[in-house]
This record gives structure tokens, C-alpha cells and sequence, in this order.
């Protein structure tokens, strides 16, 4: 039986690393996924799907043309398998061009030691070894995607909230959404937030993208390291982050958090993925999900998304909707 959860921040022995699940264990590959029990799931079923209003929320898979830091682009054909009877089409992306979750094989932590100051560790302790070794599948996206990930998701709507209060927003920057925002906007929206929530952050890349020329798009892809607007680093921050012991965190911004990052001893990227096994959505379409939500006066809803059924993926498209 799996270790209970250290309730708060200061509970935790080591507060960068927590890490139950035993090397290659479906607990260390699910991370804090397995908050999402089947009694959570339930409930979140029985109180969130009311009006049955579907919403997906993946991105135009298309969208982010050309990719920043020099991922492969997006192609599509379509040919014949069996000439003038049936079409197939053929695929080739990088999962991180468009919405996607981060797997805990994306990205690793400093965990230097006395002898190796530059030693650096993934999720578990996994080592980039074990990743690149086709035979091993620890702590890749496989263990996701056997039940995939369902439970009630919560929205914190920070365009709306900008606009309201007429800041400008431009996701393409290092502008800071403060964790002091965040919940004025949890309490102005009435969101209490649950055990095992999905919490998603709305930035607005979709309206920043829209308005910039492809000149403009060509200049973002070709930088060698772009800004990208997003959530604080802060101690506050991962405190807010354990404390409510979310399962899973998204935005419709390209890294979640702000990039290059503001205070690099929070990076959450080291914290949630590599430090708590936290999955970090990114690009996630989130604009009619926040219109459905203002239309219904509520904020929260039930989430389902499918990850790709890869043992040893670093990432995944994340085939999401919510539900209402």
C-alpha cells in the first residue's frame, strides 16, 4: 500500500523530491495521477456533468507554425493504400508543437552531489540512461494512458480577468501571472479547490498568435531562447501546488509557467514534473471552454483525456474535453 501524502508543504521531508513509487512501478509512472482514485472520479462524474455540454480542448494541431525551439514541423500527407479504393494518411509532429501534456520523461532537476555537482535526475530518480534505453519504459507516458485521466478540472480565466481590469496581455512575453491573482479570481468565480483537481491557467497564446504576422511568427520561431507569458516561480507557488494537491496542471500558454524563467530556483517544470510527478499541460485550446464556463456561471467540470498508448513516450497529445 502506497505511503499516505504528506498533507502540507512543510510535511514534506524533502521538498523539492517526492518520489513513493518504487523504480519502474506503476506509482512512480503515474505520479500524482493516482490522486484521480475511481471514488474521486465518481464524485467529480456525478457533480460536474449536469448539462452534458461537451468541450475539447485540443489546439489545432497545425496551429504553432513554425515551432519554437527547433522542433520538427507539423506534416500531413494522404495517399492511397489500395489505389482508387481507400485513403490513409500519414502523420509526422512533435507532440510539443500544439497541446500537449508533459511527461515526467521531458524534463529533469539539478540533484547535484559532492562528487557529480552537475548531476541532474528525472522523475523517480530516473537517469537520461534509462530513458534512452528502447528495452526500458520507467516513467514513461504508457502508465497514463492505461486509464488515462479523468476528474474535475477548475478554470482560473486570467483573460477575462485582464480585460476587465484593462491590463494588456501578450503571451509571447515574460509578463507574470502572481499567485495573488490567481486567487482573487478562484474566489470571485466562487472556486473552492479539491483533493485531486485539474487546475488550468487561461493566458490567451490563442489571441496573441492570431494577431501576429508570419513575419512575426518566423521571427518567434527562429529565437534560440522566446519568452512565453505564465505562472509565477515562487515558494508561494509550489506551496499553493502541494498544499491543494492538484493531479495535474494545463494552460493554454507554451511552458505553463514564465519562460525563461523569472526565479530559477522554483522552476516548476524541476518541481512539479521532475520533483512531484505533477503532468504540465501546454497549448491546451481553453477560449470556448471559458465562454462556456461564463455562459453557465461556473468554473469547474469534468475532464477526460487520453493519452497516446506509447510505453516510452517524453510527451503526448492529450485527446481532452471537458464536460459539463
Amino acid at each position: 500500500m502506497a505511503a499516505p501524502l504528506p498533507e502540507k508543504f512543510d510535511d514534506l521531508p524533502d521538498k523539492r523530491r517526492y518520489w513513493p513509487g518504487a523504480p519502474g512501478s506503476e506509482e512512480e509512472g503515474l505520479g500524482m495521477l493516482r490522486l484521480l482514485t475511481p471514488e474521486v472520479v465518481a464524485d467529480a462524474a456525478r457533480t460536474q456533468i449536469q448539462t452534458g455540454e461537451r468541450v475539447c480542448l485540443n489546439w489545432d494541431i497545425e496551429n504553432l507554425t513554425p515551432p519554437g525551439f527547433g522542433r520538427k514541423p507539423f506534416e500531413h500527407n494522404i495517399k492511397w493504400v489500395a489505389e482508387g479504393i481507400a485513403l490513409d494518411d500519414e502523420y509526422h509532429f512533435n507532440p510539443q508543437q500544439s497541446s500537449q501534456w508533459d511527461g515526467f520523461r521531458h524534463h529533469n532537476a539539478p540533484a547535484p552531489t559532492p562528487t557529480d555537482p552537475a548531476r541532474r535526475l528525472f522523475h523517480g530518480g530516473t537517469t537520461a540512461t534509462e530513458i534512452k534505453d528502447t528495452n526500458s519504459p520507467r516513467i514513461g507516458i504508457g502508465f497514463w494512458a492505461k486509464k488515462g485521466i479523468a476528474g474535475r478540472g477548475v478554470l482560473i480565466d486570467y483573460v477575462s480577468y485582464a480585460k476587465k481590469r484593462g491590463i494588456p496581455l501578450n503571451a509571447l512575453t515574460r509578463q507574470m501571472i502572481t499567485l495573488d491573482e490567481v486567487k482573487e479570481i478562484a474566489a470571485e468565480c466562487n472556486i473552492t479547490f479539491q483533493r485531486g483537481d485539474i487546475f488550468f491557467l487561461r493566458v490567451g497564446l490563442p489571441d496573441t498568435w492570431a494577431g501576429m504576422s508570419a513575419e512575426q511568427r518566423m521571427e518567434y520561431s527562429q529565437q534560440p531562447m522566446p519568452n512565453h507569458a505564465g505562472i509565477e516561480q515562487s515558494e508561494r507557488v509550489v506551496r499553493f501546488m502541494w498544499d491543494n494537491h492538484f493531479a495535474a496542471v494545463a494552460s493554454d500558454a507554451v511552458s505553463f509557467e514564465v519562460f525563461p524563467a523569472l526565479n530559477e530556483e522554483f522552476d516548476l517544470h524541476h518541481w512539479l514534473l521532475a520533483g512531484w510527478g505533477i503532468p504540465i499541460g501546454e497549448m491546451f485550446d481553453l477560449d470556448v471552454l471559458a465562454e462556456t464556463c461564463q455562459r453557465l456561471g461556473r468554473w469547474s467540470f469534468f475532464v477526460s483525456s487520453s493519452p497516446l498508448n506509447c510505453a516510452r513516450g517524453v510527451s503526448s497529445p492529450p485527446n481532452c474535453m471537458a464536460i459539463f
